[in-house]
């Protein structure tokens, strides 16, 4: 996989090499708010069978459309079923077995180091997913981060999902900080939306299974393809210890 970190059109640094240390926004960062799924944990071979067993037992035979599910992933998963035109009962089912299988749920590497570096750079970090809080709560638990992140917010805790901005805005809220202050995180075109839409600085995660060449298309402030690589955006906020 190419690895370097690429920028918008008229933005600091360059593809495949180390960027300047003011990185490539014009406001410095103290907070990072994630997306999870496709960011900090590769879930999605875990949420395909969870999909497939919700299907089997809501719909019935036939191959369950998990492709198309994929392309809707940033919103919440009530919104995806009335999208789909699939039945809202789903959502137990695959609620049940997302919870069951959780612990076949990998971070992707190097996630751990890059929180833990930004934690010492004097970053506030928080989670906003279109997952249900308690669910995305439950995951990091199980992975031992949960401690990495001041807040974990999930969609059914917004009025409005994802690509509203809603719960970027709530992140920020609950940080105390201020729009210029922060970047997002995210694999996917709501992702995006969210945080333009919440004023906040838009960076494209590559490294799992997302659809590359539309997430650019969404025009994000910078792409990442090693979570390593958020580092070069984020020097130590002043005052750090």
């Amino acid at each position: 996989m190419h690895s370097g970190i690429t920028f918008a059109p008229g933005t600091t640094g360059t593809i495949g090499t180390a960027v300047t240390t003011a990185g490539p926004f014009a406001h410095p960062k103290s907070v990072v708010i994630f997306d999870l799924d496709g960011v900090i944990v590769d879930s999605f071979p875990v949420m395909r069978e969870a999909f497939t067993i919700a299907y089997a037992e809501v719909v019935g035979d036939g191959e369950a459309p998990f492709d198309e599910y994929e392309r809707h992933l940033g919103r919440y998963f009530p919104d995806i079923m009335r999208i789909m035109g699939l039945p809202l009962e789903m959502e137990g089912p695959f609620v049940r077995e997302s919870y069951r299988l959780a612990g076949r749920v990998p971070l992707f590497p190097g996630v751990t180091p890059l929180l833990q570096e930004l934690r010492e750079r004097g970053f506030r970090t928080a989670i906003a997913t279109g997952k249900a809080g308690d669910r995305a709560r439950h995951l990091l638990d199980t992975l031992g981060v949960l401690h990495c992140f001041d807040h974990v917010l999930g969609s059914d805790e917004v009025a409005r999902a994802k690509p509203a901005p809603d719960i970027v805005l709530r992140a920020l809220e609950l940080l105390g900080a201020r729009p210029e202050e922060a970047l997002m995180v995210g694999d996917a075109v709501t992702d995006i939306a969210a945080a333009r839409g919440a004023g906040v600085d838009a960076v494209a995660a590559l490294w799992g299974e997302c659809d590359a060449a539309e997430l650019l298309t969404a025009d994000p402030d910078a792409a990442l393809h090693r979570p390593a690589e958020l580092l070069a955006l984020c020097p130590a906020v002043a005052g750090a210890v």
